[in-house]
């Protein structure tokens, strides 16, 4: 993951390794799990293919009696094949969805190798620890990390400040700062420590870590059907009760006409008639949603959150380290009247050699940025560092002195009064929400720097985006209102809310929710936990602290908020998928009447030939056809579902109609060229 630092911007776009869509190892393992889901204990969750399952097995009884009877077989058993075959091919959509999942935990799991800890016999002794495994970590223990070791388990630093590897769990190579305090505390068990050292207290137990609870969720060991797939299940699992009630009255119908009707012809009809299309993929369609997520590296702890992610309206922003990098940095040079601005530069960076914290070597990076000032200590010179009971660092050498530091103490320093023009600069750059440092040469003042909390690149732009999509941000800050509005109007959000404490981003969210608004929070402090559990779609930061983290349903690897448009197109696009395929299902369902229903009774009635507009070889090959395109059907629309249907920002009535026109339409017209087409096969072949 990218550090959030000026030289290294964390891309938005970055995404987990690319898997094929059908990777020929996944579908060889996808077959032999599909097989294992024929178990009736597992498939009764899917009560449409659980339905045909049951047919199926009814189906080869009587063929297998048929046939040891010596009555004819071949037709029965034709039957229950192509039956047997759109239970596979449905448990088969769902085991690739998985197997997809299942190769995405893989480099996951590698991160979890055996690790060692340097367990701490007493927290505050560096030099007393002891090496044991990582697995027998307790939660509350204190573990020493230094240089070039792996972070044995999930963790809050109390001590110390270094670089860290989080390639193995986000895909990025940039390393990251983590520190004591603060909002940047937390480190992921099996990330590599690159500098320095640090005390860790472990806050996970084995086998409930970050990375363990990543890859149990991209495998789907753990997902729950969504609220949207339960009622579905329930309209699915109404229509078949509909319909097994339908095909069970034609059984007397048939015999007042006259007619017999065998088993095989009453499943082929039943199955071809309830909706198997939407609910042999229906499963599918939520794995492949989350799973589409981790490809943005993001993850989603429930597929719940997914759904709602396509529903939201509102998102809300914590300012420091979501909008704002989180670190003050120097913006602008500023010289007092009279005074030159590379000269001040110049200064500033000499006062800067000695001072190692992020804003002093943000000074020195912006003097060699705008006016190519690289600076080096005199031989025998004397840095000052900065100390944050003076509040200054500077230089001494050849009998030259520079400072730089908080305004009042160097005033006092220097015992100067400050003129007008440097007074108005301080006061203009605090109040757009800055921090103004002064410098000082040889004991006279030349000017301020401005520091400010700077807002991420492109995170104007795609706040528009949201925007188009019908969404409004609002910032939460614990600013005062002045500095709020002004980081408010640089990065473009609709609203703020300034001087928030954690309960009024509570409160403020449950209002929202009250007036039937879907609310997303991002955020990524141990403040911002309460509202990323009370909002709809939470998003954490993985940069943020563990309380953030446990708290939201999502965590966003890479740490930019603006991936809600990610999360958002994928929420929509699950939705969308799940409707479009739903809509085709239900019209497919409505051509393969005019295949099957003239088929069974026209022997009885010959007018109803007229239905037979496909003009089909013959009754038991216009049943064939439509059992095996009824199959067929759902292999071919698995790529599909695990793609998605592609999202285009369109209103709901646009969408609507386009839907109809695609999937319906589309789902009228499928079976009458398949149906067909098998037919003439089945013809050709002399097999029916």
């Amino acid at each position: 993951m990218n550090a959030i630092t000026p030289d290294a911007a964390p891309n938005p776009h970055h995404a987990a390794s690319p898997i094929r869509l059908l990777d020929g190892a996944i579908l060889r393992r996808a077959v032999l799990d599909a097989l294992r889901k024929l178990n009736p204990a597992q498939l009764i969750r899917n009560p449409v293919i659980f339905v045909t399952e049951i047919v199926a097995a009814l189906v080869t009884f009587l063929a297998a009696r048929n046939a040891i009877l010596g009555q004819p077989a071949g037709f029965a058993a034709a039957i229950a094949a192509w039956l047997w075959l759109t239970v596979l091919f449905a448990t088969f959509a769902e085991a690739v969805a998985e197997g997809r999942g299942r190769a995405r935990a893989e480099t996951l799991r590698r991160a979890r190798a055996d690790l060692s800890a340097k367990l701490l016999v007493r927290p505050d002794d560096r030099a007393l620890y002891r090496p044991v495994p990582a697995t027998q970590l307790s939660v509350g223990a204190f573990v020493l990390v230094e240089a070039g070791d792996l972070v044995p388990a999930d963790g809050e630093i109390v001590e110390g400040i270094g670089s860290v590897d989080e390639s193995a769990v986000t895909g990025e190579s940039a390393p990251v700062i983590r520190e004591a305090g603060g909002d940047r505390s937390a480190v992921t068990g099996g990330t590599r420590l690159l500098s320095d050292w640090m005390v860790v207290r472990i806050t996970a137990a084995p086998g409930s870590t970050f990375i363990d609870r990543m890859i149990a969720l991209v495998e789907g060991a753990k997902r729950r059907k969504t609220p949207n797939e339960i009622a579905l299940d329930i309209l699915l699992a109404g229509l078949t009760i509909i319909f097994l009630i339908a095909v069970a009255t034609l059984v007397g119908f048939a015999h007042y006409s006259g007619l017999v009707l065998g088993v095989p012809v009453l499943a082929a009809l039943l199955v071809t008639l309830i909706p198997t299309t939407i609910g042999g993929l229906l499963s599918a369609i939520g794995i492949a949603g989350m799973d589409r997520l981790v490809r943005f590296n993001v993850v989603a702890t429930s597929g719940r959150a997914v759904e709602a992610a396509g529903d939201v309206d509102m998102l809300l922003l914590d300012k420091t380290g979501t909008i704002t990098f989180g670190n003050r940095m120097a913006t602008a040079f500023e010289p007092i009247s009279g005074a030159d601005a590379r000269a001040l530069a110049q200064a500033a960076a000499s006062a800067s050699i000695g001072d190692d914290t992020p804003e002093g070597r943000s000074i020195l990076a912006l003097a060699r940025d705008r006016y190519g000032i690289v600076v080096e200590a005199p031989a025998d010179a004397v840095t000052v560092p900065f100390s944050a009971n003076t509040r200054l660092s500077g230089l001494d050498g050849a009998g030259r002195s520079w400072r730089k530091g908080a305004v009042d103490s160097l005033l006092a320093t220097i015992g100067g009064v400050a003129p007008a023009g440097f007074a108005e600069s301080v006061d203009r750059i605090a109040r757009a929400g800055g921090t103004p440092l002064a410098v000082s040469e040889d004991g006279h003042l030349l000017g301020v720097i401005a520091l400010s909390d700077v807002v991420k690149p492109g995170i104007r732009e795609r706040f528009a985006a949201l925007r188009r999509m019908g969404i409004r941000t609002v910032m939460i800050t614990g600013d005062n209102k002045v500095t709020a509005a002004a980081i408010a109007a640089e990065a473009g959000v609709d609203d703020f809310l300034a001087q928030a404490t954690p309960q009024d981003k509570l409160d403020y969210i449950r209002r929202v929710q009250s007036d039937g608004r879907l609310v997303a929070m991002c955020g990524d402090g141990t403040n911002d936990a309460p509202a990323l559990a009370q909002a709809d779609v939470g998003v954490a930061m993985q940069t943020g602290t563990q309380a953030a983290r446990e708290a939201g349903n999502m965590v966003d690897l890479d740490s930019d908020p603006t991936k809600l448009i990610e999360v958002v197109e994928i929420g929509k696009q699950l939705l969308i998928t799940r409707g479009s395929l739903t809509t085709f299902s239900i019209a497919n369902d409505v051509s393969k009447y005019f295949a099957i229903l003239p088929a069974i009774f026209v022997a009885g009635y010959p007018g109803l030939e007229a239905l037979n507009i496909m003009r089909l070889h013959s009754p038991q090959s216009a049943i064939m056809s439509a059992v095996i395109f009824n199959a067929l059907i759902i292999v071919i629309l698995v790529p599909l579902a695990l793609r998605g249907v592609r999202f285009r920002p369109l209103g709901a009535a646009a969408l609507l109609r386009r839907n109809l026109l695609i999937y319906g339409v589309g789902g009228l017209i499928a079976p009458f060229i398949g149906i067909k087409l098998i037919d003439l096969v089945l013809s050709f072949l002399h097999l029916a």
